[in-house]
């Protein structure tokens, strides 16, 4: 099986990371209270939102804390174990992510993103940077089953065809739909996996 997973937020516990730098950020940078506003429609970049940034501080906190925030992101709590077992199973692994080279950046996004798999040990064949469209790139690579916590993401993904499951978190709790199956651990995903494997044989 060949098998597409978002990195930050489905395998790595991105948003407590960049929450804290967005705190240090605001009180120390901004000098300001850094009051948390309410989000109705939250995206993956709300939290430029929660801390009432304009454009340039939001800007200037990527420029500052993009390298720290992917240095320093934990996996998910099972997540390097398996994905160990689900690759040592004969299943490919393709990380596809959202994450992009900004020009303002003083550093390289693919290669530290590179850095921070091997350091952490994610089994994987392939890593695909910039993917703003991952529909089109899972038909491109022939993914049988995507793994994403965006929604919008898992829709387009699910909409081609692909099996698709959403990694539960802050952004994705409310929304929904039939054919998209909610995980909520990576020890849930390997007992969809091994459920969905019976059910083709």
């Amino acid at each position: 099986m060949k098998i597409g997973i978002d990195i930050d937020d489905t395998i790595a516990d991105t948003y407590e990371v960049m929450f804290n730098y967005a705190q240090e950020y605001t009180v120390n940078v901004l000098k300001r209270e850094p009051v948390i506003s309410d989000v109705e429609n939250p995206t993956h970049f709300y939290i430029e939102t929660l801390h009432n940034w304009n454009e340039e501080e939001s800007e200037k906190f990527w420029m500052m804390y993009f390298k720290k925030i992917i240095q320093n992101a934990k996996p998910k709590t099972f997540s390097v174990e398996y994905l160990e077992k689900i690759h040592n199973e004969k299943n490919e692994i393709i990380l596809i992510t959202a994450r992009h080279q900004d020009e303002s950046f003083d550093f390289s996004v693919e290669e530290e993103t590179k850095k921070w798999v091997e350091k952490n040990n994610i089994l994987c064949d392939k890593i695909i940077i910039d993917a703003q469209e991952k529909q089109k790139i899972a038909e491109l690579e022939k993914i049988d089953l995507f793994i994403d916590d965006s929604f919008k993401n898992c829709k387009a993904v699910s909409d081609s065809g692909i099996k698709t499951y959403i990694m539960d978190s802050k952004v994705n709790k409310n929304l929904n739909r039939v054919d998209i199956e909610r995980v909520y651990s990576w020890p849930h995903v390997y007992m969809k996996l091994k459920k969905q494997e019976k059910e083709e044989l």
